[in-house]
């Protein structure tokens, strides 16, 4: 899944490509992806003659500024935005195509069909399900040791648990989350009430530093991940736990492990990272 830097990769790079095109008429191929409005008709009514002012994002989440209209966008599993020439073939995975004045064509691309997009006017969309419910992100003024210490130890959960919990901290998922870990040397299965300030703020600090790092890289290409010019993330290469399992800690030497946290794949040095 497209984690917070992979997603501001897409951002980037959509800007550079259709920033301030204008909507000529919208496809939509697969009705599913469209969650608001109700019809999709009216989605590809709505968005007729609306100019991409800017792309932003909040977590996981790109936010498309319209003219009139917020379109909201998560990529979910699989979710891919490519521009092509409007002659160019269309593959079966395609679902939404946002054919423009200039002549391009902006694809939302979908194996699994799990994206997800809602248009909102404009405004609203930080006032509604689904950005409403959304934590801060690493980028942003609330992202403190002051606003995330309550949260975190008021919970029983484990602190994996607790920083995929996108209602916690934006855009964090199961790559970040284990980097983060290894990085604070804290163990994943400890649990939210464990944790001492001083923990806390180095989870903050590590997280904020990775994602930055990661972003810098284009993001981190595991299966089928790609930014919207085709280019494949770099961060893989600096990756200290996740899918180095069997592999010498890059600190102590022991080996990484992977071990299960509520069933998802979840790596550290038990050296570095001990329970108690």
């Amino acid at each position: 899944m497209p984690e917070l830097p992979e997603v501001e990769t897409v951002r980037k790079t959509l800007l550079a490509l259709v920033l301030n095109e204008r909507i000529k008429h919208v496809d939509v191929q697969w009705p599913n992806i469209i969650k608001m409005p109700a019809e999709p008709n009216d989605f590809q009514h709505l968005l007729e003659g609306q100019s991409i002012l800017d792309i932003k994002r909040k977590g996981k989440f790109l936010i498309f500024e319209l003219d009139n209209y917020s379109l909201v966008s998560h990529l979910r599993m699989e979710g891919k935005y490519g521009v092509y020439t409007k002659d160019e073939p269309i593959d079966k995975h395609t679902h939404v195509i946002f054919y423009l004045e200039s002549g391009k064509t902006l694809r939302y691309h979908d194996v699994r069909k799990f994206g997800t997009m809602h248009l909102f006017a404009k405004g609203q969309a930080f006032h509604d399900l689904p950005l409403k419910q959304l934590g801060p992100d690493p980028f942003e003024q609330e992202y403190t040791v002051d606003h995330l210490l309550p949260k975190i130890n008021k919970s029983t959960r484990a602190i994996k648990n607790i920083l995929l919990d996108q209602t916690v901290i934006a855009g964090l998922g199961n790559i970040y989350v284990d980097e983060t870990l290894f990085r604070a040397r804290i163990h994943p299965l400890r649990t939210g009430d464990s944790l001492d300030r001083k923990e806390v703020q180095a989870i903050i600090v590590e997280a904020k530093a990775t994602i930055e790092e990661a972003v810098k890289q284009g993001g981190t290409t595991i299966r089928s991940y790609v930014n919207s010019q085709g280019e494949i993330g770099m961060f893989q290469q600096q990756l200290y736990a996740y899918g180095q399992e069997g592999q010498p800690c890059a600190r102590c030497g022991t080996e990484v492990l992977k071990i299960k946290v509520s069933n998802r794949g979840t790596h550290l040095c038990p050296s570095c990272q001990q329970i108690s």
